[in-house]
């Protein structure tokens, strides 16, 4: 990776607005900050992690002069003779030990120049970027949630891809040009690419446990009926072990995320607060946190966190936990709902659950009335992005652009790289017959005839059938020419009801201070929640604890992005 000092330079305010939702199943994206199969995709690099990128920069010198003044570009495989280095979470699925070199190896061959890929930790992925970057030690591109890149947007690191995407040969396939439009900024600069919707979380029952309890999950539609449906899974025996109380209403990933919408994991107890610095229709920064509507929502999961309604695992659990705890075999501690991503983790969690003889079904709640009457349905986050470290040589800039993203979105051979993964290891159009759990009562045989496309078993679990690399073919800005097509009807219904219940997050703020602090903010949220929730404190002392920890930080942060209005 290459050595760059980092200038922290102001810039204009990114306004960014994704309108992904109330439309059909191609306006959502289900590229979520943990779309990863079963397994912890979370590696920390990939086979070859050695640095043969060290000198790039150096090696686009020669190539830049002519090719910078002409305005032409240079053939990317002169460009990157030492091969191209990304960043990735586990959003690329493909990890170390689930076909990672196999996709990294056909990868080459279909572009023609070495690829690296370091793998970080997927639930510390923010933190651990932060590491890399202190230590200037940048890759040549990498994938960034969407508050990430605001975060990193204004410092001058990211490189202006606007000239270049406009350019790219994928522009004339793209049916959904409004995502990397509304994204550019007010002088037009677009430092990031996504080639797919942001997507949102929806709500899922276990259809054993309502039945367990007699209850319809038509007959959930307010916040009092939700929260008898969770009691009932506390208090009596839902998973059939014959103990009443050993069992949870529900458990999430943390009680509030730790990227943007942040409530997406219990929006029922949240419903209308939104508690983070967002901004009013009158365009008005505010910080959420301190605001009634908050404190109103700390008291229902205190109320809830007393009563066994939520797992008390929430408070520290990740992702990668809390949905393992909810499909484990043994549903002792477990709980009946999980809100968790749309689309395509449907399928997913349905076949987890079913793989370990827990649930034949889910059902996905409706938005309750407290929800569509405050925030008007589920929230669809903005989209997570490819960014490109600028390496003050545009040259070399454009050659990853070229390389990386214009082929990206080919329609063809590396485009289903990304969205199934490598080809006879992933998926395959060979004749072709297989058994997910032989010898069992949920055994189901697969045969394919020569010629026809299907998804493999996950080289990691011959039992899981494999979903998807890292694009969700439904939701990508760009369609597959090939023909190539695995839309499974349980993800294309879930794709469907979330496109159908989702209204747009408000946008992350972008302002200095926040980009520095928000880390020390999101402690002093934990501080205030762990207080009034887990420990049953008083809501106002907890709030002036925060205000006193935070609240000049606060005050900086509202003062830079309404000053910038």
């Amino acid at each position: 990776m290459k050595k760059k000092a980092l200038s922290l330079l102001l810039a204009s305010t990114m306004v960014v607005s994704l309108t992904a939702c109330g439309g059909g199943s191609g306006d959502s994206a289900n590229t979520s900050s943990d779309n990863s199969t079963t397994t912890d995709t979370s590696s920390n690099s990939s086979s070859g992690t050695t640095d043969t990128s060290a000198s790039n920069t150096d090696a686009s010198t020669d190539n830049s002069g002519d090719a910078a003044a002409s305005g032409e570009k240079a053939d990317y495989h002169e460009v990157l003779k030492d091969g191209l280095t990304v960043v990735v979470n586990g959003t690329l699925t493909a990890s170390v030990d689930n076909g990672q070199a196999d996709f990294e190896k056909q990868w080459e061959e279909a572009v023609g120049i070495d690829l690296t890929i370091q793998q970080l930790d997927h639930s510390g992925y923010t933190d651990a970027v932060g590491r890399l970057f202190a230590s200037q030690d940048y890759p040549d591109a990498m994938i960034m949630s969407a508050e990430m890149f605001k975060q990193y947007a204004p410092t001058g690191l990211l490189w202006d891809m606007a000239d270049a995407y406009a350019n790219a040969e994928f522009q004339n396939r793209i049916t959904i040009p409004a995502i990397n439009e509304n994204m550019k900024d007010a002088e037009g600069h677009l430092y990031a690419f996504a080639p797919a919707y942001g997507n949102g979380c929806v709500t899922y029952l276990k259809k054993a446990w309502l039945d367990a309890v007699n209850i319809n999950i038509d007959d959930v539609k307010t916040y009092e009926d939700y929260y008898n449906m969770l009691k009932a899974f506390h208090d009596g025996d839902p998973d059939g072990n014959g103990v009443d109380g050993d069992t949870y209403g529900v458990v999430a990933a943390g009680f509030i995320g730790t990227e943007a919408p942040w409530i997406n994991y219990l929006p029922e107890f949240w419903q209308g607060a939104f508690p983070a610095i967002y901004q009013k229709e009158d365009g008005t920064w505010v910080d959420g946190f301190q605001e009634d509507a908050t404190k109103e929502a700390l008291l229902r999961m205190q109320q809830a966190y007393k009563d066994g309604a939520i797992d008390p695992e929430t408070l520290t659990a990740s992702t990668k936990i809390a949905r393992e705890k909810w499909f484990s075999n043994d549903q002792k501690g477990s709980s009946g709902v999980f809100t968790y991503w749309a689309g395509t983790w449907y399928r997913t969690l349905t076949d987890n659950l079913i793989k370990n003889e827990v649930n034949e079904e889910l059902v996905q709640l409706p938005p309750i009335k407290e929800i569509t009457d405050t925030l008007g349905g589920y929230l669809n986050r903005e989209a997570p992005v490819w960014v490109i470290i600028d390496q003050g040589d545009p040259v070399h800039n454009q050659a990853v652009f070229d390389a990386l993203l214009d082929t990206m979105l080919d329609g063809d051979v590396v485009q289903t790289l990304w969205v199934y993964g490598a080809e006879d290891v992933h998926w395959s159009t060979k004749a072709e017959e297989f058994t997910t759990n032989p010898g069992t009562d949920k055994a189901q045989d697969y045969s394919y005839a020569e010629g026809e496309f299907h998804l493999k078993p996950s080289p990691n679990d011959p039992n899981t059938v494999w979903k998807k690399n890292y694009i969700d073919p439904a939701l990508a800005i760009s369609p597959l020419t090939n023909g190539f097509n695995d839309q499974d009807e349980l993800a294309a219904a879930g794709n469907k009801f979330f496109t159908e219940n989702c209204v747009d997050a408000p946008a992350t703020p972008v302002s200095e201070t926040f980009t520095n602090e928000s880390g020390t903010i999101h402690d002093a949220k934990m501080a205030v929640i762990t207080a009034v929730v887990v420990d049953g404190g008083e809501v106002e002392p907890a709030m002036q604890t925060y205000v006193d920890t935070v609240g000049s930080i606060i005050d900086q942060c509202l003062t830079e992005l309404n000053s910038a209005q």
